[in-house]
């Protein structure tokens, strides 16, 4: 009676019980599906977890929405910018579990009786910040601040679940327990975008009680050479106790497992056993509605999922399922166990180590070492075992978990029905796919995987994978596992070889592989024959990508596996000892003996910056304006304004063909009975007398919608649809069935090749008037030798600012509207918005706060966002708001412009070249866009060095593709890179050393004259050869050099590369206006149009603001930093804004605040002088500016800045020095080592340049290395979101990052003698493209003297970027199989 009344109280109706920062939520009614992401956003203050990386699904997913259910954006967990904090209570053990997890995939029901934490909770400007954000803030580690809350959670996780260490010491005061290595890698699976993560590291690592104090970096903290006890009492203080975070008492209380029936419909269950579980699934075969099986949901963030579900089922209740059990059969880890937890258990020693229990204990070692390479470790924190093999087994995913599992024998337990079986691994990964009423329990590792009773035999047991990132948060090319019992005499006993994630179904054992090794000695030959067989084995399917590289892979892993045997070894400590990375010094007296094979990512970095005190404060390297605010989470973006009263949400229908005309647009039935759609808004909605604009600029002009109805690419805007949510919009919109006829209309253009061929270009005057230099044919005859026809492609590259495209626009009385926009041209959408509607452009405001990163694409790509919600909501007069897909805006954004290049060089024998001639074709896509700026920035960079004589031949290319727009260093980069690789071709046909090359052909000032006439400035003025030289000795590049050629001598399978390379960059200066307005306490607020996009703008703009009215010289004067506040850009207060780009905003920001506190202190200085003279004694700030007030003195100043033709243009130099390491059998490139010396001028502010500079430098390095922004056939991006699309992460830039900022002097004509930062070092990352080249190179020569062939050919081009497949590709596919050859015939 007793058990039926619980049972009976257990499925009552429970509400929903959470806190949230400590404050307690309760739902009574919710939509199963929701997110806790969704929910923080919509329903709570706390607005510091971003969405970065959210997904639209297909189209199968709108018939959830036909119930009229809430919906939450569908995100893939990929980015961390949406990180908490889970706590949850075990009241078996009475202690609390804090783990970080994406909110994005979190599921709102599976947090009941959880306590959430995010960075604004943790600390904020309310409440006083937390020591992360204060030091994230004082290592200048933010720019645009969208990521950091997510950063801030990452560490702070890390810092909680250290001091849970109870074998470790109590740390010193200011200290966390945590090494840091831990600190460090608690970013690991973090993106940014701006900064280049290497003052995120020293943040990091300032908490961890083993670092080094002289390893870390500038900061606003302390002086260099400081004592380190001085440096710790300068840091933010920590309390490692934690005595703040505290999980709330009332949740104790709550039950987490019941039942939660939210409607007729939609229900939630937590069965505590495998009994209630049997009898659910039981219960859901009479077809009652569609059932999902639920723990972690983290396999939403790869498969799209999202078909309506009315049941969900929560397994993590159930004690079956979440058990690990270990004994001398092996470990049995239970399906609901997460990675996290299964990593800590396989690395747990046994008591009893007998001879078989060490071995066990080994291959548990290097299983978890692999399992923490998958994924990031958020989602290692959540994601479970069985689900992942419950993917791969039916979903086809590549798992690295299959894989391993596979190699050990492992078995799993499942129960069908009220039916309990062991299968093993590779019958289960056979099956059909797990039908409902299945599921997996367990899964087991035997300890003896290879059943043998002889000690004598060895047992040998590895894992492997290839991935775009060394730490995970990528998936592999190929990944393996491979176990083999061997005899002392080296025969193979018995041998598991195992292979997955290469494009097949699942992982599979190489069984005749297996086969013809058993029983076998081992040797060259018999290794041979075993890849020669393996070959046939490891075959791709079709269309997967990359399948050579793929089936080298395998190759070289089976390779490197035995090799031990034949008497070859790799050198797995291959970084280590590397002379130039710095011991280990002082680490505060706390060592962690287990922890001294795990170093640091990064070494100890150099900045090297010269402050100045001419213009104080301006100069210092003081902090960003808002840092701490960005890492709270507390600094607002467009997303995060709460939405207006009956706001509606907007979402583009595009064209799914590149050239088509539009016939109709319809909907599903269902969606437009509901209403849930208002409207689909089209060219046809724009006012009479509008037009149809989506962009309207001096650069040209774009339509909103495709024009008279002709979609002329793929993502062409047709239609706005307009919904009740974001997510119903974004569904409806991607489900909407738009009907094409091709009728009177030609074949689309899809190439630069068929451009040509049509000539189909943009005519553009400015390409007419670019000088060329020298005579060509006079150039051509003085040469030795020439390069005829030599060809350079290079593709283009996405922006992927972590905030996607987003606006508000806001009717307002009078027919008049406001519009929130995170743009870099408020101005231009603002004029934009007008001339679609149809309305005077004083009835628009366009305000804009701060970007979440722009590079670019927030200035043209960003106004048809805001015109479609102006649109919108000008005709259904209701606020409209619109927060693009992460999908949809990599489909729109188009990037940087591809483009092919074909030259001709002529060349003295010494390497001196005496001519080129270029033929450029640039790919702009379907609209103008900017594209009449790429022929001179192109030329610009390219002229950096003496060509003797320069002719070009310069087309813009119109296709049928997204419009290409500017993105950091637009043509400059590429055309940097050009002037690079024809340098290294001109070496390599001479066989020159290519740095010899490059210095007989650096420019003269004579010759720099010459080329950039106008802009060459004074002779003092060209640093460029002096930092040349001077970064020899900084950077030991000679040493260094030699050191890479003994490297090279010494190591088959690890090449390295070292390359110098200059930058010559071109920026203009643009007019800005600025207005200071001092209240009457003192305080100072100043307006300027340029955007706060993570540059700095703010701080540099307040600096100056402070220096100028400095000068009134009164009490308290020196000190009106903390006084002043820059303000959002409004384009009613502040107009002629132009455009925030180029990288000279900042400075012509700065000019024209400083011209407007010139004025106020002149209207000051009278009244000033009558109060000393009065008092005769100094008077105060304050007191001055509120006799200023009441006499009406007019304290607010509006200027001008115009730059005239002497000051418009200058010259920015750098130089870089980059060493590279490749891995011949994956093809996988190391950083070792940047050094960069960047001429500054006299910087605003060294601090904010240096992050500019970093951040701008790993861009590049994405750009050279990693990113592939590739389209099929048709013109769809293939890449659509952070799983194929990789940018930089932490462990794929420089391990040692030095930067050293010179001060050039005085520079009349530049503002207070600074030079710009944002774009130019950008340009620098050509250097590990060169590197990489130059260790492939190695490789090459290597693989002709096994082949004793003969003619090295060196003046290959390496593509762009030189990712894995491709370094590998050009070092050889076959270098494994050829290296054997070559042995054999040794023997």
């Amino acid at each position: 009676m007793d058990q039926k009344k619980g049972s009976e109280e257990r499925r009552r109706r429970e509400n929903l019980v959470f806190a949230i920062n400590g404050e307690r939520f309760e739902v009574s009614t919710i939509d199963p599906s929701t997110t806790l992401l969704h929910f923080l956003r919509t329903q709570t203050p706390f607005k510091s977890v971003k969405l970065g990386c959210g997904e639209v699904p297909d189209r199968t997913a709108f018939y959830r929405l036909l119930a009229g259910r809430s919906y939450s954006r569908i995100s893939i967990g990929g980015c961390g910018a949406c990180l908490v904090l889970i706590s949850k209570y075990d009241p078996i053990l009475d202690q609390v579990e804090d783990f970080t997890a994406s909110s994005c995939l979190t599921l709102l029901c599976s947090i009941h009786g959880c306590s959430i934490t995010t960075s604004d909770g943790i600390g904020n400007s309310k409440d006083g910040f937390h020591p992360i954000h204060e030091r994230i803030a004082g290592f200048h580690a933010t720019q645009c601040g969208f990521c950091t809350p997510g950063m801030c959670v990452s560490l702070f996780g890390a810092l909680v679940n250290a001091e849970k260490i109870t074998d470790r010491p109590d740390p010193p005061n200011g200290f966390s327990k945590a090494t840091a290595s831990e600190a460090e890698r608690a970013i690991s699976g973090n993106l940014c975008r701006c900064t280049g993560y290497r003052s995120l590291s020293d943040a990091c690592k300032s908490f961890a009680a083993d670092v080094d104090m002289e390893d870390l970096g500038l900061n606003s903290f302390w002086r260099k050479g400081e004592e380190n006890d001085v440096k710790l009492s300068k840091l933010p203080k920590y309390d490692h106790n934690h005595k703040k975070h505290k999980f709330p008492e009332f949740l104790k209380e709550v039950n987490p497992n019941v039942l939660m029936n939210f409607d007729e419909k939609d229900s939630w269950h937590s069965p505590t056993s495998l009994m209630e579980l049997q009898s659910l699934l039981k219960a859901n075969n009479n077809g009652n509605g569609r059932l999902k099986l639920v723990v972690s949901n983290t396999g939403m963030g790869y498969y799209k999922d999202i078909a309506g579900y009315d049941k969900y089922i929560n397994l993590k209740g159930i004690h079956e399922l979440s058990r690990i059990h270990k004994d001398a059969s092996g470990i049995e880890i239970g399906a609901t166990v997460t990675l996290f937890k299964a990593i800590e258990a396989l690395r747990q020693k046994s008591d009893k180590c007998d001879y078989f229990q060490s071995d066990f204990n080994a291959i548990l070692e290097k299983i978890a070492d692999h399992l923490n390479k998958i994924a990031s470790g958020f989602i290692r924190n959540t994601a479970t075992i069985g689900g992942n093999l419950v993917m791969a087994q039916k979903n086809d995913f590549p798992s690295d978990i299959a894989t391993v599992l596979l190699a050990v024998d492992s078995s799993v337990h499942i129960m069908n029905g009220s039916q309990f079986e062991w299968v093993s691994l590779e019958e289960f990964l056979k099956r059909p796919p797990l039908d409902l009423e299945s599921v997996v329990l367990s899964i087991k590792i035997p300890s003896r995987p290879v059943q043998s009773d002889d000690k004598s035999t060895k047992i040998m047991f590895e894992t492997f994978r290839a991935a775009p990132r060394p730490l995970g948060n990528a998936l592999p090319y190929l990944n393996a596992a491979f176990l083999a019992e061997v005899s002392s005499s080296k025969e193979i006993n018995a041998c598991r070889l195992c292979f997955g994630a290469y494009g097949t179904k699942h992982a599979i054992r190489a069984k005749k592989v297996e086969e013809l090794l058993v029983g076998k000695v081992l040797s060259v030959s018999v290794i041979y024959e075993a890849i020669n067989l393996l070959k046939a084995i490891v075959l791709p399917e079709e269309g997967t990508s990359r399948i050579a590289y793929r089936s080298s892979l395998a190759s070289g892993f089976l390779f490197k596996f035995f090799s031990p045997l034949i008497g070859d070894t790799f050198d797995n400590n291959y970084l280590n000892g590397y002379s130039n990375l710095k011991e280990n010094g002082n680490n505060n007296g706390y060592v962690h003996n287990h922890d001294d094979k795990i170093p640091t990512l990064l070494s100890s970095g150099k900045q090297e910056i010269q402050v100045g005190d001419e213009y104080l404060p301006v100069g210092e390297p003081i902090q960003k304006a808002g840092a701490a605010l960005q890492a709270s989470g507390e600094a607002v973006y467009v997303d995060d304004i709460p939405s207006p009263p009956n706001c509606l949400y907007g979402a583009y229908i595009t064209s799914a063909k590149p050239l088509a005309r539009v016939k109709s647009i319809k909907l599903e039935p269902e969606l437009q009975k509901d209403g849930s759609v208002k409207a689909i808004i089209s060219y046809k909605d724009i006012p009479e007398g509008g037009e149809n604009l989506g962009l309207k600029s001096v650069f040209g002009t774009e339509p909103l919608f495709a024009h008279d109805n002709i979609a002329k690419c793929i993502g062409d805007r047709i239609g706005f649809l307009v919904a009740d949510n974001q997510k119903l919009a974004n569904m409806a919109a991607n489900s909407a069935i738009v009907e094409y006829d091709y009728e009177n209309l030609e074949p689309p253009i899809l190439s630069i090749e068929e451009a040509v061929e049509r000539s189909s270009f943009f005519e553009f005057p400015i390409i007419g008037h670019l000088a060329q230099v020298g005579d060509l044919s006079e150039g051509m005859a003085k040469a030795d030798h020439k390069i005829l026809s030599s060809e350079i492609k290079l593709g283009s590259q996405y922006y992927f600012y972590m905030e996607t495209q987003t606006a508000l626009a806001i009717p307002d009385e009078d027919n008049c509207l406001v519009v929130y926009s995170s743009c870099q041209g408020p101005e231009t959408t603002h004029s934009t918005i007008a001339a679609c509607l149809n309305i005077p452009e004083n009835n628009v405001r366009v305000i804009t706060r701060r970007v979440g990163g722009g590079f670019g694409g927030k200035f043209t790509k960003a106004i048809p966002v805001a015109t479609a919600c102006a649109l919108a909501a000008h005709k259904l007069r209701r606020p409209v708001r619109m927060y693009m897909n992460r999908k949809a805006d990599m489909m729109i954004a188009g990037g940087r412009h591809p483009m092919k290049i074909t030259y001709n060089v002529g060349f003295r024998s010494n390497g001196k070249v005496t001519a080129l001639e270029l033929k450029i074709l640039v790919d702009a896509g379907i609209y103008e866009d900017v594209s009449m700026i790429m022929a001179p920035t192109i030329i610009g960079s390219l002229k950096k060095y003496d060509w003797g004589v320069l002719s070009f031949d310069l087309k813009i290319c119109k296709t049928n593709l997204p419009s290409r727009s500017a993105m950091r260093a637009p043509g400059d980069l590429q055309g940097s890179y050009i002037a690079e690789a024809i340098i290294e071709n001109v070496a390599s046909s001479l066989s020159l050393d290519v740095d010899c090359v490059r210095n007989i052909n650096f420019h003269t000032y004579e010759s720099l004259c010459t080329f950039y006439k106008g802009n060459s400035g004074e002779p003092l003025e060209y640093t460029l050869a002096s930092i040349w030289n001077k970064i020899v000795v900084s950077a030991s590049y000679e040493k260094r050099s030699e050191m890479v050629k003994e490297f090279n001598k010494t190591n088959i399978w690890r090449k390295r590369g070292i390359s110098r390379t200059p930058a010559i960059y071109e920026v203009s200066a643009r007019p800005s206006p600025g207005k200071t307005s001092i209240f009457s306490d003192g305080s100072i607020v100043v307006e300027v149009p340029g955007i706060e996009i993570g540059q700095g703008l703010w701080t540099k703009v307040k600096q100056i603001a402070a220096f100028a009215l400095s000068a009134i010289r009164c009490d308290g004067s020196r000190d009106l930093l903390g006084k002043i506040r820059v303000v959002q850009s409004d384009t009613v207060s502040m107009i002629q804004g132009g455009i925030t780009g180029g990288s000279t905003t900042s400075e012509s920001s700065c000019e024209a605040v400083r011209l407007s506190c010139n004025v106020l202190v002149e209207r000051l200085m009278p009244l000033k002088e009558k109060l000393e003279q009065e008092k005769g004694t100094s008077v105060n700030w304050e007191t001055l500016i509120l006799q200023a007030h009441r006499q009406v003195v007019n304290l607010s100043a509006t200027s001008f800045f115009y730059p005239g033709t002497v000051t418009n243009g200058y010259l920015n130099y750098g130089v870089a020095v980059s060493e590279v390491e490749i891995d011949l059998i994956t093809g996988e490139t190391t950083v070792l080592q940047t050094d960069i010396i960047y001429d500054c001028g006299k910087s605003l502010n060294p601090a904010v340049d240096l992050g500019q500079i970093e951040g701008a430098f790993v861009q590049g390095l994405g750009f050279f290395m990693l990113e592939e922004y590739e389209m099929n056939d048709e013109g769809l991006i293939l890449a659509d979101g952070t799983w194929n699309y990789k940018i930089p992460t932490i462990d794929t830039i420089p391990r040692q990052f030095n930067v050293e900022i010179i001060s050039s002097g005085q520079h009349q004509h530049r503002v207070l003698s600074s030079k710009a930062s944002g774009e130019p070092p950008l340009l620098l990352a050509a250097s590990v493209h060169c590197a990489i080249r130059a260790a492939v190179i190695e490789a090459r020569k290597q693989l002709l003297s096994w082949k004793h062939s003969q003619g090295l050919d060196s003046t290959f081009l390496l593509d762009v970027p030189a990712t894995m497949p491709v370094v590998k590709e050009f070092s050889g596919l076959d270098i494994v199989e050829t290296y054997l050859k070559w042995k054999m015939a040794k023997v």
